[in-house]
């Protein structure tokens, strides 16, 4: 007699790990939650939301920087990453973020590692105010490594159809405002790897002078969620456009927000750039467009503003001890970026 637990498959540690998830979720639920985590789908109330409500959804997942989750065994972070890199996603287009799934898939299921992990979910997405309502977790012996998994989340948020945030309004003469990094973020990783671990050798634990701490815990500082200091700037309209830095870096994610006939010229130097990045680039001798179009080089998040709502959008963000630099300009040319 064969039964599912001689596959590697083992019940009991799910319905205890459903269990504790259980427990994490209900602490963000709200008044829009209609069921309990456990059914077939998660159920959220649209009601009070304004007739011309547009849903913006968007799914990611937590990358190769798992591997240093892996082996430092330290999973508190990556749900926070998961949910903070999504919520960033949609907060450029101005969407309030509703509620999130994620899906966790592991080669043996232990309950302890996944309450670390859906911690770290439910926890941003308390700080984010929405509600997490359901998800898989997924037991697959034989696919995925002992003590290994696979992290991705989708969030799903709403905007008033005329309140968009999609860059059109962006004109020649704009100011580019980056906001700091907490530094790699989940972008980068599988280089950084290379460079850090496999060609110089170092290791997790090792004090490195120029970070000030150990490699591995700069290397697992958790993704920034923007959306709370964003949130007043996105109600009072003062922006013409966000874009969130991640993979493409500062080169490949601007354009992506540009209408016709507008570019960007960044300014290098204008702000400071946190030490793992000139670690990585020297250490590697990578070229620097290859460090521009991978990392986010210290700016996690590009503001576009009008001149004439500067004053208040810096008077906002150093009221919220924010770190932030005008970073260059909006100028004619073909949706792109250029570097001066």
């Amino acid at each position: 007699m064969t039964r599912y637990a001689d596959a590697g498959v083992d019940i009991d540690a799910a319905n205890r790990a459903k269990r504790q998830i259980k427990r994490l979720a209900r602490r963000t639920f709200n008044e829009h939650v209609l069921k309990d985590i456990g059914a077939f789908g998660g159920f959220y109330s649209l009601a009070g939301l304004p007739h011309d409500t547009v849903l913006v959804a968007s799914t990611d997942g937590v990358g190769t920087k798992l591997k240093i989750a892996f082996a430092m065994n330290h999973h508190a972070s990556v749900g926070a990453d998961l949910v903070n890199h999504c919520v960033n996603d949609i907060a450029v287009h101005g969407a309030t973020p509703l509620f999130f799934l994620d899906y966790l898939a592991t080669g043996k299921l232990a309950p302890v590692t996944v309450a670390e992990i859906v911690r770290g979910v439910a926890g941003a997405c308390r700080r984010a105010e929405c509600a997490l309502i359901g998800g898989e977790t997924a037991e697959m012996p034989g696919f995925y490594p002992e003590n290994e998994y696979d992290l991705a989340g989708t969030i799903v948020g709403w905007v008033r159809r005329r309140n968009i945030i999609s860059g059109d309004r962006i004109r020649p003469g704009d100011a580019v405002v980056g906001l700091a990094s907490a530094g790699l973020h989940t972008n980068g990783y599988s280089l950084a790897r290379k460079v850090l671990l496999e060609n110089s050798r170092l290791k997790l634990d090792e004090q490195i002078s120029q970070l000030g701490c150990t490699l591995g815990k700069e290397l697992l500082r958790p993704h920034r969620g923007y959306w709370p200091l964003l949130r007043p700037l996105i109600k009072a309209r003062s922006l013409k456009g966000l874009a969130h830095i991640t993979g493409g870096g500062l080169t490949e994610n601007p354009p992506r927000i540009l209408p016709a006939g507008c570019a960007l010229e960044i300014k290098l130097g204008s702000w400071p750039v946190p030490p793992i990045f000139p670690l990585i680039e020297r250490l590697g001798s990578v070229p620097q467009d290859d460090m521009l179009r991978t990392f986010n080089m210290g700016i996690g998040m590009v503001l576009i503003v009008a001149e004439d709502q500067l004053p208040a959008v810096g008077r906002h963000l150093r009221k919220s001890r924010e770190k932030f630099w005008i970073v260059g300009r909006v100028a004619r040319g073909r949706p792109g970026v250029t570097y001066v």
